[in-house]
């Protein structure tokens, strides 16, 4: 993708309130470049070790401004090498993966973004929360007891990922049910908190279903990097 066909393509986001996450996972250094030389800040990621070595390279050389996401499945033993410098993780699905964020961010001074992860395919591979986990999880934390004790992490929104189907009313019916769940936990839980505002969902594949369904931070990798 040009940057000019970048720029575009941000701008019909922007249409939509939506900003763009560059999925950068298995790309080089070079094609990394290339987009943040186009405009691109903001860049995610799917395992740690990869991205620990590319905000590494970058932080190098002088290149201070990415906002580094963390998108995929995130076991708990490689929180630590992401905590220090992390801008937002979308993919928390347990409490036990949040709890260990919020340890290993108050080791780096930190407050780290979350985005609770919502099971919304039908699809054995995909990972995330139901609504009663979610709630169990909103309550632990939120507990008049133990609410001092998750003051480094913050939740700032939900994500989910939609089956891979060619199926539009499926896709569609599926980030429909997102919105829903961000709807009533900001309802039930988030009402006074204003950074609770991001719905992360759509891929290359459907983000213009997501962006129909509200979607205010869309993934997208094999588009710009083809």
């Amino acid at each position: 993708m040009t940057c000019q066909e970048l720029q575009n393509f941000k701008n019909q986001l922007a249409q939509s309130k939506a900003t763009l996450v560059a999925v950068s996972k298995t790309q080089s250094f070079d094609a990394i470049n290339a987009l943040y030389a186009c405009g691109q800040r903001i860049f995610g990621e799917n395992r740690a070790q990869e991205l620990l070595e590319k905000q590494a390279h970058f932080q190098a050389l002088g290149y201070r401004d990415i906002a580094w996401h963390f998108i995929g499945h995130l076991q708990r033993n490689k929180v630590k090498y992401i905590a220090p410098f992390v801008s937002l993780i979308h993919s928390v699905d347990s409490l036990d993966l949040l709890k260990e964020i919020n340890k290993e961010a108050k080791k780096n001074n930190r407050v780290i973004d979350c985005l609770l992860q919502f099971y919304i395919a039908e699809e054995e591979t995909k990972f995330g929360l139901n609504w009663a986990e979610a709630e169990i999880l909103m309550q632990t934390i939120q507990s008049s007891a133990t609410a001092k004790n998750w003051q480094n992490v913050r939740i700032v929104g939900i994500m989910g990922m939609a089956s891979q189907s060619s199926d539009k009313a499926k896709v569609a019916a599926e980030f429909a049910q997102l919105k829903q769940y961000f709807i009533a936990l900001k309802q039930d839980f988030l009402a006074n908190t204003p950074e609770f505002k991001e719905i992360s969902m759509g891929m290359s594949g459907d983000y213009p279903l997501a962006l129909a369904a509200g979607s205010s931070l869309v993934r997208i990798g094999t588009m710009l990097f083809a």
